[in-house]
């Protein structure tokens, strides 16, 4: 069976069977709650895989060069990590008076995403070995920060709770591994058929992967957010104010760099994302007393799923023109 015109099919119709994915992984949560756990562990072997394939379509040669971007990735910094905690610490006075969803509210919203945004940002039209290239700076970044940030809007006394592991841990997994696999592959390509077959397999195997990473996802957390619905309520307000507003600092922030339309689109993208599967281990290593914090988290990335879906259709309408200072990627 010849998969060309399969994989055609999907490409045409990616956002629809996204959206599709996000209903199933729901009716899924909802109907087998029993199944969460085992949905919540294979999160992250299906995201290595995803971006695997994500960093297998990135030439790592393109991925150097942006590197060097210093314009680039100082916007990108900029943005998430002076202008957007100013934001967040704003929009979390609205739940200042629950401790947990204080909690939950800051350690997701202080800390910008480094896996699936770079898949987003990709259908969106933008400059996805650009941002790839700024992963591993927002990583460290945030390990050293986000502690700093909650002592400042929080209160000192989450420091002894907060544990980097988990961030380290993420950054090997979901960053070095698949990097690493992809550069391997690609090396083989220039000398042996088999490198040439896995790249094109892994190339139209991305629809299906972010598919099922989306079911995943929504899946093992649903009903545990459906718990405690009434009260999650409170964050959602929040979380969509935080897309809009993210989105139009990443809008000005590019054009005050005067950076290209792609890169402008990528740090949207990077100011938008949340680094939520990252932070969620962080928010349960919390004291049982503020157990709503790791649903916080989860509520959050449930509406920036929803939000990355209209985003890939909306940013490219909406960053059209821009500064040619840069290369397009």
């Amino acid at each position: 069976m010849r998969l060309g015109p399969l994989v055609e099919w999907w490409d045409r119709r990616q956002i629809a069977l996204y959206v599709v994915a996000i209903g199933g992984g729901a009716i899924m949560g909802l109907a087998a709650p029993q199944l969460a756990p085992v949905l919540g562990h294979s999160i992250e072997p299906v995201l290595m895989l995803l971006l695997f394939a994500t960093f297998l379509g990135v030439p790592l040669i393109e991925v150097g060069r942006a590197f060097r971007d210093v314009r680039f990735l100082g916007t990108v910094l900029v943005a998430n990590f002076v202008v957007l905690p100013v934001l967040a610490w704003g929009l979390s006075r609205f739940v200042a008076d629950d401790r947990g969803l204080l909690l939950g509210v800051l350690f997701v919203l202080l800390s910008p995403c480094i896996d699936y945004v770079i898949v987003f940002t990709g259908l969106a039209g933008g400059a996805r070995a650009r941002l790839l290239a700024a992963a591993p700076l927002l990583m460290l970044v945030q390990i050293l920060l986000l502690p700093v940030f909650l002592f400042l809007f929080a209160g000192g006394d989450l420091i002894a709770v907060i544990d980097v592991g988990p961030f380290v841990e993420a950054f090997l997994l979901l960053i070095v591994l698949p990097l690493a696999g992809a550069a391997t592959v690609q090396a083989v390509t220039l000398r042996h058929r088999i490198g040439r077959s896995t790249e094109r397999a892994m190339a139209g195997a991305m629809v299906p992967l972010m598919m099922v990473t989306l079911a995943v996802v929504v899946g093992s957390q649903i009903a545990a957010v459906g718990s405690q619905a009434l009260t999650l309520l409170r964050v959602v307000p929040l979380y969509i104010a935080f897309v809009a507003l993210a989105i139009a600092t990443g809008l000005l922030a590019g054009r005050a760099a005067r950076l290209d339309v792609p890169s402008t689109r990528a740090v949207m993208f990077s100011a938008a994302t949340r680094n939520s599967l990252v932070v969620l281990p962080l928010a349960l290593a919390l004291p049982a007393s503020l157990s709503i914090a790791p649903l916080a988290v989860v509520t959050q990335t449930l509406v920036e799923l929803v939000a990355m879906l209209v985003l890939v259709r909306l940013v490219p309408r909406i960053a059209r023109h821009s500064a040619p200072a840069a290369a397009a990627e």
